[in-house]
């Protein structure tokens, strides 16, 4: 199958989408799969054989790294040669309304897929003015194409909420061989607490950025007075974050990569993920990966992957009482022999599941579909729909 791919985000560029893009068109081409990929001016020139077909753009001033992408007659050229067997836009904004425009003028069947949730992001960067013009734009992207794909049944019915069609799944995995719980290591720990240490390491891994609301990983000094906070990434949030934690043990790394990265992960005694925003959360399936117990928000997709009690615990973000309840979380995981034991087992075994090759294998089918004219695999309902359709109970 001849697939290409547009994105906002590629290499070097280090995100959720870009890490999701890697493995999919690493799995795509090793199982024979052509790929084309349509990116931004600054990525790569190619990638695991897969050529990179950069677009110019202006940078984006409210969040460095990512680029508006202009109108440039080499999209339309350039697919044009290639010619796909089905267009595939990740994440839509200003790439994805060029590949969007391209595949319907050359008559490509389209498949669209939504990752991050800026509509939610719109406030903390000053531009909440936009909300009204974002949802009505990416409900014309997405209802241009056959199948619209996300990551996680929360994301799915806010989708469905605001107008979008034929929306079905696209989960992504994690690579359970390279995120391992045997790359625990103790230079890798020394690196993470800034020196020897003293109390246990609680790890973050992520874009730095307001939108996480790492601010309120402070309150885990309340109940662990001994514990390390890592911050492994980067992005437009990290000055003021380093702000909010001067004079506490809080280290950050800046970004790491492969081997070493894995490493972090494993070294950890608590992964905390406190953002509230997450279409589903990679790095918490990492860390669960890793052997690491996880504490996180309950919010967007992550309790698709959390199961409060079993694979880690859960608290309410929303609540008043938030960083007191994640403070109260992290020191029950970090006391309670049993329920880590069981955590990092149960996250293990999940993760183990949830690989790229049988995720990317049911992204093709859902190509195939696109291609054949038909729906999404599975198409996700809402829940009022649900409801209606349940058997009832007889009185």
């Amino acid at each position: 199958m001849r697939v290409a791919i547009f994105t906002e985000v590629f290499l070097p560029k280090i995100d959720g989408i870009t890490n999701r893009l890697r493995h999919t068109i690493r799995c795509l081409v090793e199982d024979g799969h052509t790929v084309r990929l349509f990116g931004p001016e600054a990525a790569v020139a190619r990638y695991m054989g897969a050529r990179v077909i950069r677009i110019p753009g202006v940078p984006f001033s409210a969040y460095p790294g990512i680029q508006w992408t202009l109108p440039h007659p080499r999209v339309l050229t350039a697919l044009a040669s290639f010619a796909p067997e089905v267009v595939h836009v990740v994440g839509p904004a200003t790439m994805g309304v060029w590949g969007t425009l391209a595949a319907r003028a050359l008559g490509v069947p389209l498949v669209t897929s939504f990752h991050t949730d800026f509509p939610k992001y719109l406030a903390d960067y000053g531009l909440g003015w936009g909300l009204g013009i974002v949802w009505p734009a990416l409900r014309i992207c997405h209802n241009a194409a056959r199948i619209n794909l996300c990551p996680s049944r929360h994301t799915a019915h806010d989708l469905i909420a605001h107008g979008i069609r034929d929306v079905g799944l696209w989960r992504g995995g994690v690579d359970a061989a390279q995120f391992h719980p045997g790359l625990r290591s103790q230079a890798t720990r020394r690196r993470l607490a800034g020196g020897p240490p003293r109390g246990p390491i609680v790890l973050f891994v992520g874009r730095l950025g307001s939108e996480k609301n790492l601010q309120s990983l402070v309150h885990v000094f309340d109940r662990v007075p001994d514990a390390h906070l890592a911050f492994v990434g980067d992005g437009p949030g990290r000055a003021a974050i380093e702000a909010s934690f001067a004079g506490r043990r809080a280290v950050f790394t800046g970004f790491l990569r492969g081997r070493t990265l894995a490493s972090a992960f494993a070294s950890a005694d608590l992964f905390v993920m406190p953002s509230r925003t997450e279409t589903l959360g990679f790095v918490v399936l990492e860390a669960m990966s890793s052997g690491v117990p996880v504490v996180a928000a309950r919010a967007g997709g992550i309790p698709e992957l959390v199961e409060h009690g079993r694979t880690g615990l859960l608290y309410d973000a929303g609540a008043p009482d938030a960083g007191q309840q994640l403070a109260a979380a992290a020191r029950r995981v970090l006391d309670d022999d049993a329920l880590r034991e069981r955590c990092v087992l149960e996250g293990r075994a999940l993760a183990e599941r949830m690989g790229w090759r049988d995720e990317t294998r049911g992204l093709v089918e859902q190509y195939r579909r696109a291609i054949a004219g038909l729906g999404p695999r599975a198409r996700v309902v809402p829940p009022s729909a649900a409801r209606a359709s349940a058997p009832r109970r007889a009185a």
